[in-house]
């Protein structure tokens, strides 16, 4: 995935200001069909990790800051719907369109429990302690399995009426957050199995995300961007958005947060203002699934195109495959005068 790419960039002396750089991702091939979810992992001692769910039912995981793969998990016999891994990346977890949810070795790529459901899975998530599985689908129920005793029954939690979109632990790992078809959020308490607090909107929720800390969930839907208190579902903020919104991903410093939907493009947007930072055309099809990384160097994108897109949250730094370099001749020249140089990102 090595590559060369470079820009031409004005500089006034002294150097250098520069002017805003061209964004150019990193385009991750591999997948044959629309790529639905992306999951990031936490910061490890190996870096971070990623792993995506595509329609062709071979999810994948890569090298978070490079998009470089490291293997695809083999076995589903449909659509994968839904991807995340554990905290630290030693485990895996999908769900899919062949009604189960498999864990998986992160390491090894081994399969390592099948856990059987009566419809399509589209959601799972792993206990802060990686010793519970969350599931949600068209069932229309959450469960829970204990992956320490995988031939025990789940925990069900019953009460969407439509198809379950998202299903998230909660940081306190008391309770959980639901989201899907019914165009409702609903929190759960884990020991009592109830609902405790439902959320309506006018329109299917298509995607909810919680920030690395846990603090704030992201809700998309229809034309609207909604910031939550994790821990209350007071709603922070909210915002409208130039199309329809398939995904969010709010920043870790909480300083801005991106979007990707219909119209084929990504959108950043400060987050205290709502006002538009940049947006990006590169994707082929609508943008189904957007995250930030752990540390927030950048974004990914999954697109109904069959890509997964690597994007810079700080256009023109080093950082992974983008090396920022300028070349003597463009020093000595600017330290005469003004001139017209390149900048050259190389990875």
């Amino acid at each position: 995935m090595s590559r060369i790419i470079r820009y031409v960039q004005s500089f006034l002396h002294p150097l250098p200001k520069m002017a805003a750089i061209r964004q150019t991702p990193l385009s991750c091939s591999g997948h044959t069909r629309p790529v639905v979810k992306l999951a990031f992992s936490r910061l490890t001692p190996y870096g971070y990790f990623l792993i995506s769910a595509c329609k062709d039912g071979k999810p994948m995981l890569r090298q978070g800051d490079t998009g470089d793969w490291i293997g695809t998990f083999l076995g589903h016999k449909g659509a994968v719907w839904g991807a995340t891994l554990n905290e630290d990346a030693t485990r895996a977890a999908t769900g899919a369109a062949d009604f189960t949810a498999k864990v998986w070795d992160a390491v090894s790529g081994e399969e390592t429990a099948t856990f059987s459901h009566k419809h399509i899975v589209k959601s799972v998530d792993f206990s802060k302690d990686s010793n519970q599985l969350l599931t949600g689908g068209n069932e229309k129920l959450l469960k829970i399995f204990d992956l320490n005793k995988p031939e025990a029954d789940p925990v069900v939690f019953t009460g969407h009426t439509n198809y379950v979109k998202d299903a998230l632990f909660l940081p306190d790992g008391k309770r959980l957050v639901s989201g899907g078809d019914d165009k409702t959020i609903r929190m759960w308490d884990i020991t009592s199995q109830t609902e405790v607090k439902k959320l309506d909107f006018d329109s299917i929720v298509t995607d909810m995300s919680l920030t690395k800390d846990g603090s704030i969930l992201v809700v998309t839907n229809g034309r609207t961007v909604s910031f939550f208190n994790a821990d209350s579902l007071e709603k922070l903020k909210s915002y409208s958005t130039p199309s329809q919104v398939y995904s969010a991903s709010l920043n870790e410093d909480k300083g801005s947060y991106v979007i990707g939907g219909e119209d084929f493009k990504l959108y950043k947007f400060d987050y205290e203002t709502g006002s538009e930072l940049e947006s990006y055309k590169g994707h082929f099809g609508p943008v189904h699934c957007v995250r930030f990384s752990p540390d927030g160097e950048l974004y990914a994108s999954g697109s109904e195109d069959g890509t997964l897109r690597l994007w810079q949250t700080n256009v023109g730094t080093t950082y992974g495959l983008w090396k920022c370099v300028l070349p003597e001749d463009a020093i000595e020249e600017n330290n005469g005068g003004n001139g017209t140089n390149a900048v050259k990102t190389e990875g």
